[in-house]
């Protein structure tokens, strides 16, 4: 399965520019998705994302910048970060700048969409995705791919606002954030709403939960698929959110 379906004919690029020649052979050259049900949690290679964005908004607000990091054999190489300043022409809006810390200067001297989301589906070729509060993520970098690429991507990343509290029952609180897991696990607050930051103390809480799932017995991905299927019944059963 590739990780995008062709939307020519029902969406057009939002500038003539993009899929280029050399873009459509990098697009060319991605392996199929990554199919992790029978590999060991610990084996598979695991990437982080997160996105600052000038807004909630996933219909019409932007993404600014694109941090990642990965995690290989239970560690986060920290030589091998990704971070990307998207060349947007937006509006910052003062109360945003407060949170994410882009000025105009940085937008205009950022890395054009397209070539940004094409280096960010390479470094993670092979890689399972993950992100906190992942559905914001997922929309916010798909409506991106297809204005600059014209391509609906198809990847679901797994939500570690989900699966934190799947493992990790006993600290769960509702519409718990990145800082509430950073202090249960005791983990170093980092400066946070920088996007590679972010990803790293995503990263972090993810090794976390990796050894937890070990311990209830966990082996490979399909075990994680089929407990977190378990846990969303019982959440949905009991009239509570997806995630805490």
């Amino acid at each position: 399965m590739r990780w995008w379906s062709e939307l020519w004919g029902r969406s057009k690029p939002a500038t003539a520019s993009v899929v280029d020649p050399v873009q459509q052979a990098r697009l060319a050259a991605l392996p199929a998705l990554v199919q992790a049900a029978d590999i060991d949690l610990m084996q598979q290679p695991l990437l982080v994302l997160d996105l600052e964005t000038n807004g909630l908004d996933v219909r019409r607000d932007r993404v600014l910048s694109i941090g990642a990091v990965r995690i290989e054999g239970g560690r986060i190489p920290l030589g091998r970060t990704f971070e990307r300043v998207l060349c947007v022409d937006t509006e910052l809006r003062p109360d945003s700048q407060l949170i994410h810390g882009l000025t105009q200067a940085d937008l205009a001297a950022g890395v054009a969409p397209a070539g940004a989301i094409l280096d960010l589906l390479e470094y993670g070729a092979d890689a399972v995705w993950l992100a906190y509060h992942a559905e914001f993520d997922r929309r916010m970098l798909a409506r991106c791919t297809q204005e600059a690429l014209g391509l609906a991507l198809v990847h679901a990343p797994y939500d570690v606002a989900e699966l934190a509290p799947m493992l990790c029952p006993e600290m769960a609180v509702p519409r718990a954030g990145l800082d509430h897991w950073i202090q249960a696990l005791n983990l170093p607050m980092p400066a946070r709403h920088h996007a590679v930051a972010d990803a790293m103390v995503t990263a972090e809480i993810m090794l976390v939960l990796l050894q937890r799932a070990r311990v209830a017995g966990m082996q490979t991905w399909r075990d994680l698929d089929m407990a977190l299927a378990q846990w969303r019944r019982r959440q949905a059963q009991a009239g509570k959110a997806v995630f805490c």
